[in-house]
Formats: structure tokens, C-alpha cells, sequence
């Protein structure tokens, strides 16, 4: 049973509930500096803590607004972008060097600033997540639109149909398989955006949180909450992962 691949979940518990019985174990023993790695005791009692009092629960939804926020805009604006810029070649010429750009600079080195110009609200964070998914998602549907098999082109055009019979046939079947292959990427960095806006500079957020810890010193904090963020990116991988067997399963 335990070689079957069914059953890989398993193996992987296991194997995390091992982990945690030697970390717990090495600092009961004085092995490990609990100032620096504390114990998986310390650390779930510190994520009880937060959801006990509530005081998360404000945390969380600002940071899912920025997230999902820059994830829907960043989504809608490459999937557009990317698609004029692969269609028409004035476009092509003119925003692909700008992206180009934008993808090799480290665009989280943008968020100070996005606070100068939008404050330390919720639009800074909106701004960063918007950036770091559109580059994503113009580079997979550009590139997505070119490989499409150019016989494929020229069949449907030799059989009558127009440029709207292209994008609504062609095009867009494998701008959508392509945009799904890539929506795990974006919705982790979506979240990386929302999470390094709210560390640089914010009130309430998961990255704030993580600025207030990393101040006081709190290890067990810190480690609680990166815990908690990837529950939520996983959470959301996971219907991601649904929502593309579902939407692919004409592939």
C-alpha cells in the first residue's frame, strides 16, 4: 500500500509528521535556540492565538482584497495586452520592450514606490500584485498565440473564416489552456505582492503581521504566520488545480 501512488498523500504526512517530531524533539533536548527556531509547539500555540482573539481575521481580509484584487486585474489587463500585442504588430513593437523590461527588474523593489504614490492603503498592495500577475500572464498569452500551429491558421482561414473566427476558435482555446497552466504561478504572486506592500509599509495585512514580528523578535509569530499564508496559497492552488481539469477537459 505504501509504494501505491494513491497513497502518496500519506507518505508525505508522514514524512512532515517526522519532521516535526525531531524539530519538537531537538529543542526539548536544549538543541535548538528558541529565539531562532522554536519548537512546533510554540509555534501552533502562537497561530491558535491569533485566531482565538479574532485579530487576525482583519488581517486576512485585507490581505485576500489585495491579492485576489491584483490577481483579477493583473489577469484581465495581460490576457488584453498579451493578445493585441501578439495580433497586432504595432502593438507588439511597442509593449513588448516595456515588458521585457518590467520582467528583468525584481518588481517587488517597486512597492516603496507604489506607497509614495498611493499611500499605505490597500491600492499600493493592489498595484504591486497587478504588476508581478500581467507580466506573468502578457508573456503566456503572447507567446501562447505565437506557437499556435500556423496549418491550424490556415485552415480555418482557407475554409472562410475571419479574424474573429481565429480568436474565438483558435486563439482563444489556447490562450485558456495556457493562462490555467500559469494561474498557480500567478495566484503565488499575487499573493507575494500583497504580502511585500503590506511589509513595507501598511497598517493591518499577513506582511504587516510578519513587519511587527520580525521587529519584536517573535520567531514563533513569524513562523505561525508564513504557516498560515501557505495553508491559504495552497487552499487556493488546490481549486485552481480543480477549476483547470474542469475548464481543460476538452484537452
Amino acid at each position: 500500500m505504501w509504494l501505491d501512488p494513491r497513497y502518496a498523500w500519506m507518505r508525505q504526512l508522514a514524512a512532515f509528521a517526522l519532521l516535526l517530531a525531531v524539530w519538537e524533539a531537538a529543542g526539548q533536548a536544549g538543541m535548538l535556540n528558541p529565539m531562532y527556531a522554536p519548537m512546533p509547539t510554540r509555534i501552533g500555540a502562537a497561530l491558535a492565538d491569533l485566531f482565538s482573539d479574532g485579530r487576525i481575521w482583519p488581517h486576512l481580509e485585507a490581505t485576500f482584497a489585495a491579492a485576489l484584487g491584483g490577481l483579477a486585474l493583473g489577469i484581465a489587463v495581460g490576457v488584453v495586452l498579451g493578445v493585441a500585442a501578439a495580433l497586432v504588430r504595432v502593438f507588439a513593437e511597442l509593449l513588448e520592450p516595456v515588458m521585457t523590461l518590467l520582467n528583468a527588474v525584481p518588481r517587488v523593489i517597486l512597492a516603496p514606490l507604489f506607497v509614495i504614490w498611493l499611500g499605505v492603503g490597500l491600492a499600493s498592495k493592489v498595484a504591486l500584485s497587478f504588476i508581478l500577475v500581467a507580466v506573468l500572464i502578457f508573456f503566456t498569452v503572447f507567446t501562447g498565440i505565437r506557437q499556435v500551429d500556423r496549418r491550424l491558421v490556415e485552415r480555418v482561414l482557407t475554409l472562410g473564416g475571419d479574424r474573429w473566427a481565429l480568436v474565438r476558435h483558435v486563439y482563444l482555446p489556447s490562450v485558456a489552456s495556457w493562462v490555467l497552466g500559469s494561474l498557480k504561478v500567478a495566484v503565488g504572486f499575487a499573493f507575494t505582492g500583497a504580502c511585500v506592500g503590506e511589509f513595507v509599509a501598511a497598517s493591518r495585512g499577513l506582511g504587516y503581521l510578519l513587519s511587527f514580528a520580525q521587529s519584536t523578535y517573535n520567531a514563533a509569530l513569524m513562523f505561525a504566520l508564513i504557516l498560515l499564508i501557505l495553508a491559504v496559497v495552497l487552499v487556493i492552488f488546490g481549486v485552481a488545480g480543480r477549476m483547470e481539469k474542469y475548464l481543460l477537459r476538452w484537452n
